[in-house]
């Protein structure tokens, strides 16, 4: 019964989105499914042939969704629901600014075992990756920025959460949420990414009207997702892969990690993931190609 309770959890988050984009009205607090707690917090014990990926659209002119009203940051969970079976994974390279210490002790927060293997099956991805993650892993935050299969997002720099009662995340005062983000940007041109994208996803995935103002001047689009992994903290990558199966439709956001100390089952998800996916007749696209989708719809 597990699965079917995260995909009712994840409709759910799915339906507050859409709430908040298109009419005056944003969620009270948004929040993802229960299923999906942020592995930046403290952590719990313990091949079919690939096709050629589709082509990313320009870096020059990355799609975007206009401003709601009233001036709230626009939140983009999927694509129109069509006939084209394209899909979008995506992983969130979660660090929080005060988690050094861990680092230096040898947690890793990276996963280059999943970019690998995300490489080795010539997958399409998008990543949400911190500042923190960033200065952590210049030398993979820039390898992932410049490798046309991939392209990164803003996740915050901090992964502070930009909400009260986020999954025990410590809370992002109002008036630093916008520098935050902007200080992402600049720690990924420090690393040398060029031309991250203009989409934002929340840590934890939690907002409200309050945070989507906050972070409008910024010029990015909210990204959520509709497909919860449930990767956070699990070990059983089959049971990763089940979820992700049975809850993706065409134009999906698939929503997992990056961060192998917190995420340890991710990659081997991955590897049933993607050729079962092939086999059903989806293809895997950047989420630039289903905002891109979205604005022919409009």
């Amino acid at each position: 019964m597990i699965a079917p309770v995260r995909r009712l959890a994840a409709l759910c988050a799915l339906a507050a989105a859409l709430a908040a984009c298109g009419t005056d009205q944003a969620p009270r607090a948004a929040r993802p499914a229960p299923a999906h707690p942020s592995p930046a917090q403290s952590r719990p014990a313990p091949a079919q042939p690939s096709p050629t990926p589709s082509r990313p659209p320009s870096p020059s002119r990355p799609p975007t969704l206009a401003p709601g009203p009233a001036g709230l940051t626009p939140v983009f969970s999927h694509a129109p629901r069509t006939g084209d079976k394209a899909v979008a994974l995506t992983f969130d390279a979660d660090m929080t600014a005060d988690q050094g210490a861990r680092a230096a002790a040898g947690e890793r927060f990276d996963n280059p075992e999943l970019i690998a293997t995300l490489r080795a099956l010539k997958v399409p991805a998008t990543v949400f990756m911190t500042g923190r993650w960033a200065e952590e892993y210049p030398a993979e935050a820039r390898a992932i920025g410049r490798d046309p299969l991939f392209e990164v997002a803003n996740h915050s720099y901090s992964h502070y959460a930009f909400t009260d009662d986020c999954y025990g995340l410590p809370t992002m005062p109002e008036d630093r949420m916008r520098a935050d983000v902007e200080r992402a940007y600049a720690a990924f041109r420090e690393a040398g990414v060029p031309d991250a994208r203009p989409y934002f996803r929340f840590p934890g995935g939690c907002y409200d009207r309050r945070a989507l103002r906050a972070v409008s001047g910024a010029g990015v689009t909210a990204v959520q997702w509709d497909v919860v992994s449930g990767d956070a903290f699990a070990t059983d990558a089959d049971a990763v892969a089940r979820d992700v199966l049975d809850g993706v439709r065409p134009g999906s956001v698939v929503v997992m990690h990056c961060t192998r100390s917190a995420a340890p089952a991710t990659e081997r998800a991955v590897r049933v993931i993607v050729p079962e996916l092939r086999r059903r007749g989806y293809r895997f696209v950047q989420v630039s190609e289903l905002i891109g989708a979205a604005n022919g719809r409009r």
